[in-house]
């Protein structure tokens, strides 16, 4: 789109300064094609980024998890980190705003610059509140973008099993780097879309085709029985609602980003209409065998309507991109090309990682305990509760608590709730329970196994030796002594 297309100008609502997009009417094809595929920034773009990301591979171990927990407990804690990720993605939508607004009062332009979560803490609370914010949030992404990509090579391995899941993962590795061409959030338009859409397909496959099949003769449903699984499986759970580590990114992608604090509420309602009838039709038809195949497509029989339901990915690479980019001083360069060749190294530990642990569902649950539980749940209900402590910045506040929330003291009391649950039980019971289970997965499989969880490939029978020869008076006698015969082996008694 040629420059002259596209003004942006600065609207002061309230105390906070918005960034709006005005633009011109495009005068040929080739920039409405543009302007439609590749320039988003509205509510609904944020909606199909968050709705897509939010849940992604992770809908294909929920079965698993449900399989670990039983069927109520699986319900309920879908039901419960649902709102829980809802609330604390408000945390990170309200500071955003504060810290942007902060910002923008002392006359900082942020046009040419991406807003990440690590610098609102900066602006925010300091440098030790940022270091560790940093350390968290780019491991989790790091882990993030290691689990999509296994998850599309466990995907399609069940298309196409000619070749093995390593191999497949070093295919889609490659896939992976052409992320380093999208410049941002803005530019996720149609592929954020397609995520959804995808998203949307494999649930209700799952869902329709686990109906459709039936239960499996002798189904069993004996979930919970371990309590290390039992707190697994939750931890599962715990990292699909946690998918909001790149909510700061999608929000300054916005032109209103004031307008994001409904749009992850309604996005994870939507999840849920996707989530739950999945997984528990799934476990439902397949029960306990779940227990052994935490890619829910390795139980539905090959069909073309199974190979069509592929999930997108490549969400979790972009801010880790940002970070990369800032930390070389390449962040503000206006050559796309230049940025994508700096991004390149980025996707080097990406592969490597997912080559070494390629335990799609396990590794989502230690992720969720040990990297989850503080990015997206402990450290912005922390990060709450210290920006407002004194009486002058809740007065100043940008943001003022919902009152059917209970304004101040309601959202106190909440923070401190979050704070201590998901410590005790994510990071404490879930990560003892998901570290166990993973440490078991590596003395099982062994680190880079080359097909996790595949069935050994089919045995050729050894032929049997022939029956022993009977004289008879109607068979005539064995030429064992036929010149022609070549004799090479013996039979057996």
């Amino acid at each position: 789109m040629a420059a002259a297309d596209k003004v942006v100008e600065t609207v002061i609502v309230g105390n906070y300064v918005e960034m709006e997009r005005t633009e011109g009417k495009p005068t040929d094809i080739k920039a409405k094609l543009s302007n439609f595929f590749w320039h988003g920034g509205s509510v609904y773009d944020a909606w199909f980024s968050c709705a897509s990301n939010q849940v992604a591979q992770v809908l294909l171990t929920l079965p698993y998890s449900f399989s670990q927990l039983g069927m109520l407990s699986g319900i309920l804690f879908q039901l419960f980190y649902g709102v829980l990720g809802s609330w604390t993605a408000y945390l990170i939508s309200v500071l955003y705003v504060e810290y942007r607004t902060r910002k923008e009062r002392e006359k900082a332009d942020f046009r040419n610059h991406v807003i990440q979560w690590f610098e609102v803490l900066d602006g925010l609370l300091g440098k030790h509140w940022r270091n560790v914010g940093l350390a968290f949030n780019c491991t989790f992404l790091l882990f993030g973008s290691v689990i999509q990509l296994i998850a599309c090579a466990s995907n399609i391995y069940y298309i196409n099993d000619n070749l093995d899941k390593r191999t497949w993962t070093y295919i889609f590795g490659a896939c992976c780097a052409t992320t380093v061409f999208i410049p941002s959030f803005h530019n996720y338009r149609i592929w954020s879309f397609l995520g959804l859409v995808m998203t949307t397909y494999t649930a209700w496959y799952l869902t329709i085709a686990s109906i459709l099949h039936g239960q499996v003769e002798g189904v069993k449903h004996s979930g919970p029985t371990k309590i290390v699984l039992y707190f697994t499986g939750a931890t599962n759970i715990l990292y699909t609602f946690g998918g909001h580590a790149v909510t700061v990114e999608i929000m300054h992608a916005m032109w209103k980003p004031q307008k994001f604090k409904a749009i992850y509420l309604l996005a994870t309602l939507y999840v849920l209409t996707l989530t739950l009838p999945s997984a528990a039709a799934v476990y439902w038809a397949f029960g306990d065998m779940l227990l052994n195949h935490s890619n829910a497509f390795s139980l539905l029989p090959k069909s073309p309507m199974r190979d069509m339901a592929f999930i997108t990915f490549g969400f979790a690479c972009t801010p880790l991109y940002f970070v990369w980019e800032k930390a070389i001083g390449m962040h503000e360069c206006k050559s796309l090309c230049k940025r994508a060749a700096a991004r390149l190294p980025v996707v080097v530990p990406i592969w490597f990682l997912a080559i070494i642990f390629p335990f799609f569902g396990p590794i989502n649950s230690t992720v969720g305990s040990l990297l989850v539980s503080f990015t997206v749940y402990i450290i912005p209900a922390l990060a709450y509760i210290f920006t407002f402590r004194s009486a002058a910045a809740r007065e100043n506040a940008v943001e003022q608590p919902p009152k059917y929330f209970g304004r101040w003291v309601g959202a106190y009391t909440i923070n401190v709730f979050v704070v201590v649950w998901v410590f005790v039980v994510g990071f404490g019971f879930g990560g003892w329970a998901s570290l166990t289970n993973f440490i078991h997965q590596i003395d099982t499989f062994g680190l880079f196994t080359k097909c996790y969880q595949c069935l050994p490939p089919p045995q050729k029978l050894p032929m049997s030796p022939p029956p022993p020869f009977h004289l008879n008076a109607t068979a005539a006698p064995p030429l064992l002594h036929h010149p022609g015969f070549n004799h090479t082996h013996s039979h057996s008694p």
